[in-house]
């Protein structure tokens, strides 16, 4: 049985399900670090901190190694906007950043904001540089 005529435009329903399920795993992996790590009453959410700085690595990481080898569409998407889409979070970021300045703790919302950031674009760095090393090297070894 074959799929009817595709869409211009419109992803493969193979992708569609990658997305959805890599998403649904990703929520679930951070509401459960959530659970086991407890946000603080007042201050800052280590556990958003970390989990986006975690996914920026990663995406990085794919992201540098995909430059070299390619993966197919369905894995690409259910990995990135998927998993890692629905691990990281900007969200409760967001929220913890209001939280804090309706505290009166702005400087601590600017320097949660900066670390966020700061961490975030590093670990995206740090993870295409080891991605495009680790493409690179794989794909010299393969004779591609």
């Amino acid at each position: 049985m074959t799929a009817g005529p595709q869409r211009a435009g419109l992803p493969a329903p193979r992708v569609w399900a990658a997305v959805a399920v890599g998403g649904a795993v990703g929520s679930e992996a951070r509401y459960l670090l959530g659970l086991a790590f407890p946000q603080p009453a007042a201050g800052v959410d280590l556990v958003v901190l970390w989990v986006n700085v975690a996914a920026s690595l990663a995406l990085g990481w794919l992201t540098g190694r995909w430059s070299a080898r390619p993966a197919p569409d369905w894995v690409r998407a259910g990995l990135g906007p998927g998993l890692l889409g629905g691990f990281s979070t900007f969200s409760a970021l967001a929220l913890s950043l209001e939280r804090l300045t309706a505290a009166g703790s702005a400087a601590e919302a600017a320097g949660y904001l900066a670390a966020s950031l700061l961490l975030g674009l590093g670990a995206a760095a740090l993870g295409l540089f080891l991605g495009l090393r680790r493409g690179r090297n794989r794909g010299a070894g393969a004779g591609a």
